[in-house]
């Protein structure tokens, strides 16, 4: 067992955006923007004018959809905005008087790629589409959009209304941290029950690639004649989750199923906690003098490209020690990863056990442990 006694405690716990060399090097595919980016890591695998603004159409949607999702009593019924319905292009198919859910809304979005139910669902949150149309903007800075600005949250030809592909990937991204998200945007149909009366029906969605491609998992298309032909996916093998975004893509269903194989093919997992082992930490306070301290379950793989592995550099960063009571879980220092001088991967260490506060009458016995397996303690 390894013992590890690093002053310097993690400021930041998680997986980090990295500045690595993509892993793809290959032609230009016929896209006017292109990006494939490792989810757990934020790494680009590959780029092209990945981060110049440009008309996104309905996949503005995966934004409208996770700031839907993260709103409360998402089945709570209510009468659809009669003005926020009347809108061109797709549609869920809402009319006047229509009783629906917000989580009715965020299928209606994702799946038909219904106009209405996006602006249906922006009243009903803030009020109005302009209102809401600055929640998503807010959102987006705190993701890191750079190069986003939304105008409504349908995605129409709008002036102004852009995205790039490394935007829409990072939005992705985040949108899968959501089960509900992950869920609804994987599915082919889906029945919902709504209008006036409700009544059954069923909602297609227009991602083809989920049966196209059998590891694509989720995913929103979006076309105006401004923008053409834009998509957005996740897909997920052997344990791996990619994204993949084109703009302006005439042949995207092909080129994402290209360039997920390529990606996947060049990628293997890492697990760090057969790299980082497992780490002593002393507890002061504790009814035991110290706990058994390892890289997270849930987090602990990372993919690199084929040769990477031996070129990692591996730096833990834990407390000389910790205060009782400790539970199990608890997020105690973290391990960072580079490759070739760029951060590639932050995991947290944890605690294996939980490590209850000692009773006050047996401090004093506790401290005199604890000092000796201190560097330069006595027994």
């Amino acid at each position: 067992m390894k013992r590890g006694w690093l002053a310097a405690m993690a400021v930041a716990v998680g997986l980090v955006l990295t500045g690595l060399d993509p892993v793809l090097t290959d032609d230009p595919v016929d896209a006017a923007a292109a990006v494939v980016m490792e989810a757990r890591t934020g790494r680009v695998l590959y780029e092209q004018n990945a981060h110049e603004p440009l008309p996104m159409a309905s996949t503005t949607k995966i934004m409208t959809t996770l700031l839907t999702l993260e709103q409360p009593d998402l089945e709570e019924p209510f009468m659809v905005d009669e003005e926020a319905i009347q809108v061109e292009g797709s549609s869920m198919g809402l009319q006047v008087g229509d009783t629906v859910t917000l989580l009715d809304l965020a299928y209606g979005m994702m799946l038909p790629s219904g106009n209405d139910a996006a602006n249906a669902a922006a009243v009903r949150i803030a009020g109005s589409q302009r209102a809401f149309a600055a929640l998503m903007n807010q959102r987006a800075r705190q993701l890191g959009m750079e190069d986003t600005f939304f105008v409504n949250p349908s995605g129409l030809d709008a002036q102004g209304h852009e995205a790039s592909a490394y935007d829409l990937a990072l939005l992705q991204r985040a949108a899968l941290r959501d089960g509900l998200y992950r869920e609804i945007s994987g599915q082919t149909q889906a029945k919902r029950s709504f209008g006036n009366p409700p009544y059954d029906r069923w909602l297609t969605n227009h991602n083809k690639l989920l049966t196209y491609y059998e590891w694509c998992i989720s995913g929103k298309t979006g076309y105006t004649d401004a923008a053409r032909r834009c998509l957005v996916t996740a897909a997920e093998k052997d344990g791996i989750t990619l994204i993949c975004v084109t703009l302006n893509c005439p042949d995207d269903w092909q080129i994402h199923q290209t360039l997920y194989e390529e990606c996947f093919a060049r990628l293997e997992g890492v697990d760090a906690r057969e790299l980082a082992g497992e780490y002593v930490l002393p507890v002061m306070g504790g009814e035991e003098a110290a706990v058994t301290v390892s890289p997270a379950v849930e987090e602990s793989t990372f993919p690199v490209a084929a040769g990477e592995r031996d070129r990692l550099e591996q730096r833990i960063h834990l407390p000389a020690f910790v205060y009782a009571p400790v539970a199990r879980g608890e997020v105690l220092g973290e391990v960072v990863y580079s490759l070739d001088g760029g951060e590639l991967a932050r995991v947290a260490l944890v605690a294996e056990k939980a490590v209850p506060a000692q009773e006050p009458a047996e401090a004093e016995g506790l401290w005199s442990r604890l000092r000796s397996l201190l560097p330069g303690g006595t027994s």
